[in-house]
């Protein structure tokens, strides 16, 4: 599948997640109408050639911002002394969406906090029920990122964030066995003496879980990804955008 078709699939997956939570007639109009403005947008001349453009990936920069292990369980990569503005990221190592966004806008967003245009704050969360597929989907969320929240900061947990999402498994399959989540971490340059041990206990993942439930309600979360910028959401098809995400951002700076 290439990559404009992934990103599409991510675009309607989510469509469909939160619809389904609502009404299923107006999931199919939601749905309807999302292709027939893709048609009339590649009809319009020469605007199949700015989807593209704002579409495109960026190259993720040699150096990071310093990521922080917020108590809560919240991720900060910012530049020090960088406050804004903000853009939350709300994910799941599970959700195939939030894959694709991560590997769609993944790098522009390490960029912006990089270059000191963003106060980044990643929250990863768990948002399938215990009834999905037997547990599995929920069990494998929960277990990535028990497992994340064993690293204690720094470019070792963005390295180890970034393998999760490469590393996803199927929704119907067990995935995140701990040896993985371990060799993996390892392979991210997590040298913290009490990792293994962490990860094996899966200490934290009743603490993910309390996180999980107090942000979706919080923040009143539908599904995920989901980007709030200074504390109102992105709207999906910007966030699948590098372009237009990266001129929003700076938009909000102004």
């Amino acid at each position: 599948m290439g990559k404009a078709a992934r990103e599409q699939s991510a675009r309607d997956r989510i469509k469909s997640q939160r619809e389904e939570q609502r009404n299923k007639e107006r999931r199919k109009r939601a749905v309807t109408a999302g292709t027939v403005a893709v048609i009339a947008l590649a009809a319009v001349g020469g605007g199949w050639w700015f989807a593209a453009q704002s579409s495109r990936s960026e190259q993720v920069a040699a150096a990071l911002a310093p990521v922080t292990v917020a108590a809560d369980g919240s991720v900060v990569m910012a530049r020090p002394g960088v406050e804004k503005p903000v853009l939350d990221v709300y994910e799941d190592f599970q959700c195939p969406a939030c894959k694709a966004l991560e590997e769609t806008s993944g790098p522009t967003i390490k960029n912006l906090a990089a270059e000191g245009k963003a106060k980044v704050v990643f929250h990863p969360i768990t948002i399938f029920p215990q009834q999905t597929n037997k547990g599995v989907t929920r069990a494998n969320s929960v277990r990535a990122a028990a497992a994340a929240r064993c690293v204690p900061g720094g470019a070792p947990w963005s390295a180890f964030h970034d393998k999760l999402f490469e590393e996803q498994p199927s929704e119907t399959a067990e995935g995140f066995a701990i040896p993985d989540l371990i060799a993996w971490g390892k392979e991210a340059g997590v040298t913290d003496a009490g990792f293994d041990a962490c990860v094996t206990s899966q200490e934290k993942a009743a603490a993910h879980a309390a996180y999980s439930t107090k942000v979706m309600e919080g923040q009143k979360l539908s599904g995920t990804p989901t980007l709030k910028l200074n504390g109102s959401e992105v709207d999906i098809e910007v966030a699948f955008k590098p372009a237009e995400l990266r001129q929003a951002v700076l938009d909000a700076a102004k």
